[in-house]
């Protein structure tokens, strides 16, 4: 299977692999790297309904270059894996780094649903302004038309009056 290095964490290779098109990654070198056990997240992910459903057993080269079969899971669900690692299960070196990136795994959900709603509002918003000002648009018009009928009305009676031979005070 074809791999593709995308991290060095902690002097540990991060790499893909392409099973039928979807991107995988082996978990045990990122355990590895954060200091945590590899056959605990294991078993983690394979009690999770959602990571069960989609982690795989692929074969991939080891750190020490030999084939070896290997859980993985996928590359899109890697970041939400990551996301529920307990900062105080892994090596001491590692926490502040876990810590971290929870808080921006956190950060990065309350923005995206905030700011849709923030978005939503926005839009919202704006429509009623447009709304508001083609309501006005619509008054101004019938004025104007009120305006425009009373004029019509006015000038025929000035003609009709100019037409008319006998002289009248008003």
């Amino acid at each position: 299977m074809p791999q593709i290095l995308i991290s060095k964490i902690n002097g540990v290779d991060i790499v893909t692999v392409d099973r039928d098109g979807e991107i995988f990654v082996p978990i045990k070198p990122i355990c590895e790297a954060i200091g945590i056990d590899a056959k605990a997240q294991r078993a983690k992910l394979q009690e999770d309904e959602f990571f069960a459903s989609t982690g795989a057993i692929i074969t991939s080269v080891a750190a020490d270059e030999k084939e070896r079969e290997m859980y993985c899971i996928r590359l899109r669900d890697v970041y939400g894996w990551l996301a529920t690692i307990n900062p105080g299960k892994v090596a001491p070196e590692a926490r502040e780094a876990v810590t971290r990136y929870r808080r921006e795994c956190y950060d990065v959900l309350y923005e995206h649903f905030t700011g849709s709603m923030r978005r939503t509002i926005e839009t919202n918003n704006a429509e009623i302004e447009l709304l508001q000002q083609i309501n006005s648009a619509i008054s101004d018009e019938k004025e104007a038309k009120g305006r425009r009928k009373k004029a019509e009305e006015a000038l025929g009676k000035l003609r009709a009056e100019r037409l008319n031979p006998q002289p009248s005070l008003f």
